[in-house]
């Protein structure tokens, strides 16, 4: 699939903001410790990625922890949906100058069929390749996402026809999904309200 990069600008892919806030300092702190052990840009984004996708444990799979939204809330409380855990890439990738993106699936909420929903995961630019996705959700059985250019290893797969992959690589998170974490009351909640594909 090729990826369209949906904002002209460059820069947006490298800016901070309310959810994606890289200025935090605890997001700082670990974006440097990441830069001093891999001075490589190929390694770093391996690293960040990993660090993320091990570390941050999913809300769901794990079925406890806050619901968070932002970058910082994510990397303080150690847990995030696949949307909050896109954040905290995001926001470690480009405290480093590495341009980085939002894209998102529509997906089966079960194992096929209805319900749908939304799975956010990031999309990283490469010399060499340009948009790459990546999506550090977290691996489980029968789960196994990696960063693995030029070969594209995400989490899921398209089962059906009513599943789609978004070509659009977004700067900022799309307002369905950011309405979602700021209003439903828990992990649980959201977990029967997860958000569709609208406005994309």
């Amino acid at each position: 699939m090729q990826l369209k990069q949906r904002d002209p600008r460059i820069e947006a892919y490298l800016d901070a903001s309310d959810i994606i806030d890289f200025h935090d300092s605890a997001i700082q702190d670990l974006a440097a410790q990441l830069r001093r052990d891999h001075a490589d840009s190929h390694q770093l984004i391996a690293a960040s990625f990993e660090w993320v996708r091990d570390r941050i444990a999913h809300s769901w799979d794990a079925r406890q922890g806050p619901l968070t939204l932002r970058a910082s809330e994510v990397l303080r409380s150690g847990y995030g949906y696949c949307y909050a855990k896109s954040h905290l890439l995001a926001a470690l990738l480009r405290a480093n100058g590495i341009p980085t993106g939002l894209c998102y699936q529509r997906l089966s909420s079960g194992e096929q069929g209805e319900p749908y929903c939304l799975h956010g995961l990031n999309a990283v630019l490469l010399p060499r390749h340009g948009w790459f996705r990546v999506d550090a959700r977290g691996n489980k059985p029968g789960v196994h996402a990696v960063f693995a250019p030029p070969i594209e290893q995400l989490a899921f797969a398209l089962q059906d026809a009513h599943e789609r992959d978004f070509p659009d690589v977004l700067a900022d998170p799309l307002s369905v999904v950011v309405d979602a974490l700021r209003t439903q009351s828990d992990i649980f909640a959201l977990h029967d309200n997860l958000p569709d594909a609208i406005g994309i």
